[in-house]
């Protein structure tokens, strides 16, 4: 049963010294029910404005529930975990070059989360894009550089081991449905070969076109860390791209964005001063991006085969990764 909204209002007014907290109007839903983000406004506190995120899940009898419903249900309560963690141990180290919504409080019970955040409206990231400018794409793959070179080579301790929301090992029940027989056959391969990139750092995990805030001045925040982990950063590329570019506009624009991100990460890493092998890093990484677009059209087709089509540039994608994939396993 969802908290009643006076409850919460004082536990978020108590929580941050406030003498008077009033939740206004939901930003958003969480999905199937598992809670929701609220905007609160706050008189005498450490903020005037805040966003409220509150999980609280609905009761999955698991006598009675089919296996499919509990699996969805774990992955769903680990990734608030995984979120909760990021904003505890690791978002104080994203400067304004990788914003993200400052933490302000935070706490957890059992299967219960609340999560204070830091409005990244009243901070100026007020715009949201249903479309990317040249210029916002551009601030979206700087944003992406300078995450992965913040934490490049580190253990995600507390995160998903391996992130991203569509990784094979948490998909079993999408790649059971998917019907594309050399994508089904070639997973297992899409995964270790992913898995086993020698340069790893943090990933977003949902890096989609709806988690980022836009700034008048073409800067940009992002949100939402349920899915963040450790893996190789091209995983996160290659659903961005995927999620601002129309199909008919990859086949040109794919390369291009490409090579602005790994620019752009090497003077991020070039200016913590890393020792990183970087023609190494991107040699890998560049070749990894077929096997990274083609493990989410993997899980995509299993998940909603009939909303996506399975275009000519995915197709033409997969068959590179195939090939990389059977190379490698020749070598």
């Amino acid at each position: 049963m969802a908290e009643p909204v006076t409850s919460l209002e004082e536990r978020v007014r108590v929580a941050l010294g406030a003498e008077r907290a009033v939740l206004g109007r939901r930003v958003q839903s969480l999905w199937n029910g598992y809670g929701e983000i609220r905007r609160v406004t706050l008189e005498g506190g450490k903020a005037a404005n805040a966003i409220v995120k509150h999980v609280a899940p609905p009761v999955v009898d698991r006598g009675k529930a089919p296996e499919t419903a509990l699996r969805s249900h774990r992955r769903k309560l680990r990734s608030y975990a995984v979120e909760l963690a990021f904003y505890q141990r690791y978002a104080e180290r994203c400067g304004d070059r990788c914003r993200v919504p400052r933490p302000l409080h935070l706490e957890s019970g059992e299967n219960c989360w609340l999560l204070v955040l830091e409005d990244l409206d009243g901070a100026g990231f007020d715009l949201r894009r249903a479309r990317l400018a040249e210029r916002e794409r551009t601030s979206c793959l700087a944003w992406l550089a300078e995450f992965h070179a913040t934490f490049l080579g580190e253990s995600p301790a507390s995160l998903w081991k391996v992130g991203t929301y569509w990784h094979l090992a948490t998909r079993p029940d999408e790649l059971s449905t998917l019907s594309v027989e050399k994508l089904k056959q070639h997973a297992p391969q899409f995964d270790a070969a992913l898995n086993g990139a020698r340069f790893r750092t943090f990933v977003h995990g949902d890096a989609k076109l709806e988690n980022f805030c836009f700034a008048g001045d073409g800067a940009v925040a992002a949100v939402d860390f349920q899915y963040v982990g450790g893996g190789a950063g091209i995983k996160d590329l290659a659903y961005f791209l995927g999620s601002c570019l129309a199909p008919s506009e990859c086949e040109s624009q794919v390369g291009r964005h490409l090579s602005t991100y790994f620019e752009l990460l090497e003077r991020a890493l070039a200016a913590r001063g890393s020792s990183v092998d970087f023609p190494a890093l991107e040699r890998e990484w560049r070749a990894l991006f077929p096997v990274a677009w083609a493990d989410f059209y993997r899980f995509l087709l299993g998940w909603a085969k009939d909303a996506y089509p399975f275009d000519a540039y995915s197709r033409k994608l997969t068959d590179q990764a195939i090939a990389f994939v059977s190379e490698s396993a020749r070598n």
